[in-house]
């Protein structure tokens, strides 16, 4: 009863925000400078310019909506610890998501600055994805062969394969890593592609729309999952499983229920979710909400 009081509570708040911002604006009035800013910013500029940065809680030293427990991590963006990344060029780093929570993986944000160089994963089987939240990339391999990865592109690099990730001005990109679990028959590829390509998947019993970027065969030992909802939507099955979960919310805010707890969300938050933690997510407020969502699978747990 507590937990669905407190929902509830929290549901009220956003809309009592979401009425006292349209009386401020009213039916004849015009659009508020925020959200003339919001239409002109890039995608996913929130994710580095969340509302609840280090900058407007200046005033409120020693808050922080970050949570740690035994099944479930939040971790917002001012608490986030930024460092130079071991074996990269002019890259700094904060890891949201390491084996120390109890993850079988790494998820990092990786900030390149000008003339940064990625450095090789740190053991040979190690495979890695990253995608690219604010500038472009270029991903090199072989001799001769590169690419150019902007905003919402991103690439998977199977165990043991050498390249490098530069950038000539500026860039952030969420980076994962894990050992790669291998089939004696069934090697992955390397990956280069961008969310707009992958097609929309059915999702039986569910109205959010779904994207898995990466291919769902045998060779691979985890997928990449974009989840898109609209204002109101919400997951209907509150899923219970053994696959581990890694969540940017790269736009919009809603309500995750971890375990028993309801936490308020929005862009830049990221989520660890251990095996079997209860879990649910609702999209709140005016604007549509999208997340990207490790998961592990094709393996048998044991």
């Amino acid at each position: 009863m507590r937990s669905i009081f407190f929902f509830l509570l929290i549901l009220g708040l956003f809309n009592y925000a979401s009425s006292e911002e349209e009386k401020k604006e009213g039916f004849c009035s015009a659009p508020s400078v925020v959200s003339l800013e919001s239409k002109s910013k890039p995608m996913y500029w929130k994710v580095d310019n969340p509302t609840l940065s280090p900058f407007h809680l200046q005033d409120l030293p020693g808050f922080t909506r970050s949570v740690y427990k035994r099944d479930h991590a939040l971790i917002t963006p001012e608490s986030h610890v930024y460092s130079p990344l071991p074996d990269w060029i002019n890259t700094s780093g904060a890891y949201l998501i390491s084996p120390e929570t109890g993850s079988h993986f790494v998820m990092y944000l990786a900030k390149l600055k000008e003339n940064a160089r990625s450095g090789p994963p740190l053991h040979y089987d190690l495979e890695r994805f990253f995608f690219v939240l604010q500038g472009a990339v270029t991903l090199t391999y072989a001799p001769d062969v590169s690419h150019i990865l902007k905003v919402d592109s991103y690439a998977y690099l199977p165990p043991g394969f050498e390249h490098s990730v530069e950038c000539d001005t500026a860039a952030t990109i969420v980076v994962f890593e894990r050992r790669h679990s291998l089939l004696q028959d069934d090697v992955p590829e390397l990956v280069v592609n961008s969310t707009d390509k992958q097609p929309l998947l059915e999702t039986p019993g569910e109205i959010f729309e779904l994207r898995k970027l990466l291919p769902t065969s045998l060779a691979y030992d985890f997928n990449i999952h974009i989840m898109d909802f609209q204002p109101g939507e919400f997951l209907n099955v509150k899923e219970v499983h053994y696959n581990q979960h890694g969540l940017l919310l790269l736009e919009g805010q809603g309500i995750y229920r971890l375990g028993d707890s309801w936490y308020p969300v929005q862009a830049g938050d990221a989520i660890w979710m251990a095996p079997f933690v209860p879990q649910w997510y609702a999209a709140l407020g005016k604007t549509p909400s999208r997340y990207l969502l490790y998961k592990d699978v094709n393996r048998n747990p044991l």
